[in-house]
């Protein structure tokens, strides 16, 4: 895989959409280019004047929104990506999913027999 440099990622866009709102199947040419995706390399960061770097604070998995236009895309072994630079076409994160499944009940405890009455 290619290995982003500086302050840069590469990026695995979302889907295209498929259909309008009213459930047009649109051609090729009509379809809006995505805006999001999913992270899969990080660059190590910007470098400073004064020799420090500045790490990216975005992570592999993350999903992200960016500029429409934004970035440069290629295509490694048919599959599409997108170089961004993360401080100017990245434009936020998604918030991580939270988990649906419930936790397990918990088993309820026996009630300790009452003393003294009887029925």
């Amino acid at each position: 895989m290619l290995r982003p440099l500086g302050n840069r990622i590469i990026v695995e866009p979302g889907p295209e959409e498929e259909t309008s709102a009213g459930g047009i199947v649109l051609p090729d040419t009509a379809k809006k280019k995505p805006q999001e995706g999913k992270v899969i390399a990080v660059g190590p960061g910007r470098v400073l004047e004064n020799g420090k770097r500045v790490p990216i604070p975005l992570e592999v998995g993350n999903i992200v929104v960016y500029s429409k236009y934004g970035g440069t895309e290629f295509k490694i072994q048919g599959k599409e990506y997108v170089i961004l630079d993360a401080e100017n076409d990245v434009l936020g994160v998604k918030p991580a999913a939270k988990p649906t499944a419930k936790p397990a009940a918990k088993p309820k405890a026996k009630a300790a027999p009452r003393k003294g009455r009887k029925k």
